[in-house]
């Protein structure tokens, strides 16, 4: 298949590899140009040095950019010279709206937009193991899912255009509290006094389980924090959360006062630690 792939970042870059390695015929793309670079020497690629250029006739564009106005840019811009048919497949974590926008601009102009966000991190798209979650049109992501299984372990449709991402709201939602909840677990072991490997050899093996658990306990407990999804990236998605909540009136007490510990982690200075950080705001209290 003929695909562009546009935002050559942590996740997008190795997400573009796999398509490469299953066979397909990728053009990269990103704003700056020296990353893009970066990744065609590195895999042997090529890239676009504008958007037009690297989805000229395209059967298939990914993206997996910034935000909001990001997505609205580069699709715009990309619309006409993409094939005609042709689906776009936006992995950015976003607002429903702007999907939902996004859709309809396309079908407009004889195309196809899937908003799919995918969960896994980093590491899942290193390893080609991330899961998507997808809206819009069931027939459009079809035609699209065997390039994406070349970095995915698990595709879902979720319902008309919007709906990836009101999913990944709830993904990020239930991810708030349960790294919080690891956090102040973390913090009573330490500050009671118990052996925290032994503490949480014992309560990992039970209903507390959790990845979170499983994957950053140790870390979060030595105060080391550079491991994936960055807390300003977090902030990013909780305040979409939050903006949806306010529109249709879920009530998430919970998720707002986590969005507000980062803030002070990031007032700590822990912009780029990843998201177990929500533990160094408790360290720093002992």
């Amino acid at each position: 298949m003929k695909i562009a792939f546009a935002g050559l970042g942590v996740m997008g870059a190795p997400m573009a590899r796999h398509l490469m390695q299953a066979g397909h015929d990728v053009v990269g793309f990103n704003r700056t140009t020296a990353k893009a670079q970066v990744w065609a020497d590195a895999t042997g690629g090529r890239f676009g040095e504008t958007v037009a250029q690297a989805v000229q006739d395209v059967e298939l564009f990914i993206l997996c950019v910034g935000n909001d106005e990001d997505v609205r840019s580069v699709v715009t811009e990309a619309l006409p010279y993409l094939a005609e048919g042709a689906v776009i497949v936006d992995h950015t974590t976003t607002s429903a709206k702007l999907a939902r926008e996004m859709a309809e601009l396309a079908a407009e102009q004889g195309r196809a937009f899937v908003d799919a966000p995918v969960s896994g991190g980093q590491a899942g798209a290193e390893n080609g193991q991330l899961s998507v979650m997808a809206g819009g049109d069931p027939e459009a992501l079809a035609r699209a899912e065997p390039a994406l299984k070349a970095y995915s372990k698990a595709i879902k449709h979720m319902g008309p255009a919007g709906s990836g991402q009101l999913t990944k709201m709830v993904n990020q939602i239930a991810i708030a509290g349960v790294v919080q909840g690891l956090a102040e677990a973390v913090h009573f072991a330490q500050v009671a006094g118990l052996d925290t490997d032994a503490a949480f050899d014992a309560v990992s093996k039970g209903a507390a389980q959790s990845w979170q658990m499983d994957n950053r306990w140790k870390t979060a407990a030595k105060g080391e924090f550079e491991f994936g999804f960055a807390v300003d990236w977090m902030r990013k998605d909780l305040g979409l959360v939050l903006d949806e909540a306010r529109s249709n009136g879920a009530r998430l007490a919970l998720t707002a006062l986590v969005d507000q510990f980062y803030a002070e982690v990031q007032a700590m200075g822990g912009n780029r630690w990843d998201t177990s950080s929500l533990a160094a705001r408790l360290q720093s209290r002992d």
